[in-house]
């Protein structure tokens, strides 16, 4: 919690002298959501949720380290999902479920979006050889 806290105001800062900041942490409390969403608007900046939404038993399956069998076992506490709860997020600018969908997929899903409504310049489709004049 206090972790996305402190991504969100310094995200804000980043902002507040004319940059643009891409934070991808694991949030699962609504407060420290809403906290870095207010942190930007007090800079004057905006704000972009994306939930990329993996339900838990993706998450177990895609677990290289362990962690949530771990969880299981009572082996470590604080698991998001376990026995840590996940507040699913309500506002979000955008939702992205990635059961399926390649790593890759997201994050062009994500630039899309960023691209349509004015947060970056949309990318040009490469030209190919027999293009260029």
């Amino acid at each position: 919690d206090a972790n996305v806290r402190r991504i969100g105001w310094v995200a804000a800062e980043v902002a507040r002298h004319g940059g643009m900041a891409v934070c991808c942490p694991i949030a699962p409390y609504d407060a420290a959501r809403q906290a870095a969403r207010d942190f930007a608007r007090s800079a004057g900046a905006g704000f972009v949720l994306v939930w990329v939404n993996t339900p838990l038993a993706e998450c177990e399956k895609r677990d290289r380290k362990g962690l949530y069998a771990k969880a299981r076992a009572g082996q470590i506490t604080g698991m998001t999902g376990i026995d840590d709860p996940y507040e699913t997020p309500g506002n979000a600018e955008l939702a992205i479920d990635t059961t399926d969908l390649p790593s890759q997929e997201a994050v062009a899903t994500v630039l899309r979006y960023l691209g349509a409504n004015g947060w970056i310049e949309p990318r040009q489709p490469a030209e190919t050889p027999a293009e260029v004049k």
